[in-house]
């Protein structure tokens, strides 16, 4: 989780929502990102769909088996949706998200038995470093 906190720093720095995600596989990391959407103008560019196309082109497979991510806030229905898609084995976040909350919160998408893979979830890693970080990014953001 500490490396996608500093994922998640460089979101703050480049004025982008400090979200940062890892994947992990066979204790290497194969990807990482942080959310890029206002730098790309790209609504996709999720730190977590920045992550699973560096994992997926670092394994030369469009499939995670096996893979672990980590991620600083809980997913959003598109994240949640790439990650079963791409097979991860499980999910690790800090910050749950009551707003859009994928994974848990608001709805269960990585859990679905209703679709064809479901995702092992671990929910509040470094929840207070994760939530902080986001707090004191839209607290800056109100005062300006």
């Amino acid at each position: 989780m500490r490396v996608a906190l500093d994922e998640a720093a460089k979101a703050f720095e480049l004025n982008e929502v400090p979200v940062g995600a890892v994947v992990v596989r066979d204790e290497a990391v194969l990807g990482r990102g942080h959310n890029l959407v206002e730098s790309l103008r790209d609504p996709t560019a999720h730190a977590e769909i920045v992550a699973i196309g560096a994992a997926c082109d670092a394994a030369s497979n469009a499939k995670l088996d096996k893979a672990v991510m980590y991620v600083t806030l809980e997913p959003c229905a598109m994240c949640a949706g790439a990650l079963v898609l791409s097979r991860i084995s499980t999910l690790v976040f800090g910050a749950a998200d009551p707003k859009g909350g994928s994974c848990g919160t608001l709805r269960n998408i990585v859990r679905d038995r209703r679709l064809n893979h479901r995702i092992d979830v671990v929910y509040g890693v470094e929840a207070e470093a994760c939530g902080g970080l986001l707090t004191e990014f839209f607290a800056q953001k109100r005062s300006r």
